[in-house]
């Protein structure tokens, strides 16, 4: 049997990378051995675990925060973010290049897209940074990094899976990720402050963001810039951090909101909803086709006795705690070359997820750490999509070299903040 379920775990992952969908590996490779060495009757159970998923209330929240995210995306929020904090640090050394943060961490607590994101702030502010001087790695780096602060930062689609996966409650886990979302985006800053100390930007052909005519930055632009989504972040965050709504109720306050916000902005319109419709059941029906076959390999892994053989395997090396917790983060971390988080969740959680019940080992914690190491699955190369994202938009003479030695840096922070809140696990509870 332990033969059969490390061939059934390769068997889906070499289907993922040759380029099978992920669901489709997970449940039909998961269905076939389980067909053949559990037979057809085993299979009576599974019905009852896809009716779980669909019917689940909690993950409600995934097709409401997606649509959020849609909306706040097609009213071009992150180029209207990214022109006014320019015009706010004009006269800031480096402001250019802490805008982009700031701008990245904005968009994570609203519209968390990653891949929009990264490509409207490498179109509109990568070919300004190179032309003030800044390097091409820093420069990369900082939109790359930036761009995926939206999977740890709150609301965060990554926090909705885990907690459903790990049933653990998802307003607790939004709660525990603010501060380590915090001391990431502080961490950025001071690397990047650092780093312009010692290679300070040298002027080639300085170009503006914005145009001198309109340059000043009034407080209509404020409003119709920074306020809305600072007041939607404020009414969902707000009121599941005051326990006022649940995560799924925060969600449609959310999706509600946005759609307020387009109005406002006179951007609403009935092509942007079918369009941001038509977009959130396409990435919903994504997630939850995964999900059911997550819910297929996980039937058979226990079926094939793969808990009982992870439990002997634990026992035998003699794991503490606090050693398998790092074992299974590494194996997150090595999975995140090759595969995405939605892929690592739902192969890696419910193999290791008895394990971490019998040791009695604190999920909301594990699950912020994991959330943490989840991050870096999007910069690290081959696959790390970010980087993709990103040399997509960059010039001609910008080589996927540069991208690379970027975002190294920001890999060794993100292990940083994991390493600390691996040390000082109270301090997520404060």
């Amino acid at each position: 049997m332990e033969a059969l379920i490390v061939i059934l775990i390769v068997s889906i992952i070499v289907g993922i990378l040759t380029g099978i969908r992920v669901g489709v590996a997970l449940g039909g490779i998961s269905f076939l051995f389980g067909y053949f060495n559990l037979g057809r009757e085993f299979f009576n159970f599974l019905p009852y675990k896809i009716y779980g998923i669909v019917t689940n209330y909690v993950l409600i929240a995934v097709p409401l925060f997606v649509f959020m995210g849609v909306i706040l995306d097609r009213t071009k929020i992150a180029e209207k973010l990214l022109l006014a904090m320019k015009k706010l640090t004009r006269d800031t050394p480096g402001g250019l290049i802490y805008s982009v943060v700031i701008v990245g961490a904005m968009l994570a607590a609203s519209t968390g897209i990653v891949g929009a994101t990264v490509v409207t702030m490498g179109m509109m502010g990568l070919p300004v940074l190179l032309n003030n001087g800044y390097s091409k790695s820093l420069s990369g780096g900082t939109i790359a990094a930036a761009g995926t602060l939206g999977q740890i930062i709150p609301p965060s689609i990554v926090l909705v899976l885990l907690g459903s996966v790990l049933n653990v409650s998802i307003g607790k886990l939004f709660s525990a990720a603010i501060l380590p979302s915090l001391v990431l985006i502080l961490l950025y800053l001071v690397y990047i402050t650092i780093y312009i100390q010692w290679n300070p930007p040298k002027i080639q052909n300085k170009i503006p963001l914005i145009a001198p005519s309109e340059s000043t930055f009034s407080i209509k632009e404020f409003i119709h810039t920074f306020f809305f989504p600072f007041f939607l972040i404020l009414m969902v965050l707000g009121s599941i951090l005051l326990g006022i709504a649940s995560p799924t109720e925060a969600s449609a306050i959310g999706a509600i909101g946005s759609i307020g916000i387009s109005a406002l902005q006179k951007k609403l319109t009935w092509k942007l909803l079918k369009e941001a419709g038509r977009e959130t059941a396409k990435i919903t029906g994504m997630i939850f086709f995964i999900m059911v076959g997550a819910a297929t390999f996980a039937l058979v892994f226990r079926g094939l006795g793969g808990d009982l053989a992870l439990m002997e395997f634990v026992h035998e090396r003699n794991f503490t705690p606090l050693q398998f917790i790092l074992f299974v983060l590494l194996l997150a971390f090595i999975a995140g070359f090759v595969l995405d988080f939605i892929e690592i969740i739902f192969i890696l959680i419910p193999i290791v997820l008895p394990a971490l019940i019998g040791l009695k080992i604190d999920l909301l914690w594990f699950g912020i750490l994991l959330a943490l190491v989840l991050q870096s699955s999007f910069l690290t190369p081959p696959f790390g999509f970010s980087l993709f994202y990103l040399k997509g938009v960059c010039p001609k003479d910008f080589e996927f070299k540069h991208v690379y030695y970027g975002i190294i840096p920001f890999v060794i922070l993100q292990l940083i903040v994991v390493i600390l809140f691996f040390i000082f696990p109270q301090a997520l509870f404060i």
